[in-house]
């Protein structure tokens, strides 16, 4: 497969850099510049460009659809370290740039998560969450003294800087362009080779000795540094603008191994949660039509 050639994927109509706090974010735009914003955020490990597709369907209708490879990823520069408030930050930073004014936000997986917890304590940001595939979902710790607690976080975060100091300066293992897409493969078995090797194109780049993934080879699963998802799910009840969460049935090992009987307890006043069927992790790659169909219709439906 050549290179940018996947049906239906459309390259950023702007591309640039945003200096925030001195990191250097790349941000991506599809859509014209006079229409309204409503902004994408990505999943860890991935990149704005994993909404090549999906983008340019929201754009069509009217929008200015603007994302960001968040620190780490993508383009954007890497970080001494790597945190859940700084990911905040960074997405402050991006949405001032483009607006001061409310608008919607659809976060994918760690970036759906990343936007509840946003939204709880900056409503005034916010028009609507569409939240895909992203409420993390984890069955409460039995009751423990107060101080048995403190000691499971200073474990988390001894071993979190232990794994920053042993990779501080390791390199991503390259490979030639379709091994990097077979790699990827074995973390997204439902989604097509060709759709794999479109993200190498735009993921990735050629090194002299082989292709590498643009990531920070210090990051991993779960690497955002001292957290835990009951933090987010807790924050949900408390959302006062519209809320649409948009789950996949079919588990994924990148997935949350959230179920819809987890979220509903905790949907705020009004909110909705859809399951897919036969869809997995990444409802908006695996059936970007329908998903797009469905934002545009809550949106809509709840202006």
């Amino acid at each position: 497969m050549a290179l940018g050639d996947y049906p239906g994927a459309v390259t950023p109509a702007r591309e640039y850099h945003l200096d925030v706090g001195g990191l250097q974010l790349a941000v991506h735009e599809w859509g014209s510049a006079e229409d309204a914003p409503l902004f994408l955020v990505h999943g860890g490990f991935d990149f704005a460009r994993t909404y090549d597709v999906f983008a340019p369907l929201l754009a069509a209708e009217g929008w200015r659809v603007v994302s960001w490879d968040q620190r780490g990823h993508g383009d954007s520069e890497h970080a001494p370290l790597y945190a859940w408030d700084g990911d905040l930050r960074d997405a402050m930073a991006v949405m001032d740039s483009v607006t001061t004014r409310p608008a919607p936000v659809i976060g994918h997986s760690k970036g759906g998560a990343l936007m509840i917890n946003l939204a709880d304590a900056q409503p005034y940001r916010f028009t609507h969450v569409v939240n895909l595939d992203g409420i993390p979902y984890k069955r409460r710790l039995p009751d423990v003294s107060d101080h048995e607690r403190t000691r499971m976080m200073g474990s988390d975060i001894t071993d979190w800087l232990d794994h920053r100091h042993t990779t501080a300066t390791a390199s991503r293992k390259p490979g030639a362009f379709e091994d990097l897409a077979r790699r990827r493969g074995r973390m997204n078995p439902r989604l097509s080779h060709e759709w794999l090797c479109h993200l190498v194109s735009v993921g990735a780049r050629e090194d002299v000795d082989g292709w590498r993934w643009k990531i920070d080879p210090s990051m991993r699963f779960g690497g955002f540094g001292p957290w835990r998802p009951e933090w987010t799910i807790n924050r949900l009840p408390g959302l006062a603008m519209p809320f649409l969460g948009v789950l996949g049935r079919e588990q994924e090992e990148m997935g949350w191994g959230t179920l819809a009987h987890h979220v509903l307890p905790y949907l705020p006043i009004g909110g909705r949660c859809e399951v897919l069927g036969d869809v997995g992790h990444f409802v908006h790659i695996e059936r970007p039509d329908h998903v797009a169909t469905m934002v545009l219709e809550f949106l809509a439906g709840t202006a």
